[in-house]
């Protein structure tokens, strides 16, 4: 559930009925395989939804109406239109790896590329709520053990004038990431992302030494 948390965090909302009444719970995902575990955590029952994304393909959603569902997430921070407005999450120490990792799959990239022939590996996580972000790259930068990471901002004016935040995460730090965020076989996350963590670990990196 705490992953679930970081990715709704990442990929869900909460809407409000017209009459603040009632809330539906809207999580969405390209990957259809993936919604499908999140749903079995929540143990429902709802069904799946192709959507088409801003980007003009489609993804899928599911649409999970349950008020008490909705107060614990209300009581937690995750509020309608939490885009820009969301607070700090607090997670336990022992559920921050799971929570991490959900949001990481949801708001985070991964990839291996070259430089002058040598690979290297690049991770980031990327938000709207400067708040939230600022507190999450401080947990997250502590219990890596490494300095707090640098966020950076963006400001993308076609358009609609978008605010973003976002950290970047190098070689080292990405393994400690990869130890951090998978330390059991069995944990719910993206398949393709952990593959690109999975493939870095058998890399033969040539003209490289790793500084201790």
């Amino acid at each position: 559930m705490a992953y679930v948390l970081g990715y709704i965090v990442a990929d869900g909302c909460l809407i409000a009925t017209r009459n603040n009444t009632s809330y539906i719970l809207n999580i969405t995902s390209i990957d259809l395989d993936h919604l499908k575990k999140i749903r079995k955590v929540l143990s429902s029952d709802c069904s799946i939804s192709q959507k088409k994304n801003s980007s003009g393909g489609f993804g899928y959603q599911i649409q999970i109406r349950n008020l008490i569902l909705a107060n614990d997430l209300l009581k937690i921070g995750i509020k309608p239109r939490k885009t820009y407005n969301l607070k700090n999450i607090v997670v336990p120490d022992n559920l921050f790896p799971h929570f991490a990792r959900g949001f990481f799959d949801g708001d985070g990239t991964v990839y291996i590329y070259q430089v002058n022939g040598t690979p290297q590996i690049k991770a980031g996580f990327v938000s709207a709520s400067k708040i939230f972000f600022t507190h999450f790259n401080r947990n997250l930068s502590k219990a890596l053990l490494i300095p707090t990471k640098m966020i950076h901002k963006k400001i993308d004016k076609r358009g609609v004038r978008v605010v973003t935040y976002y950290t970047y995460y190098y070689v080292v730090d990405c393994e400690k990431m990869d130890k951090f965020f998978y330390n059991d076989s069995d944990v719910l996350c993206l398949k393709r992302k952990r593959e690109v963590f999975s493939k870095w670990k058998n890399i033969i990196r040539r003209k490289y030494i790793h500084q201790v």
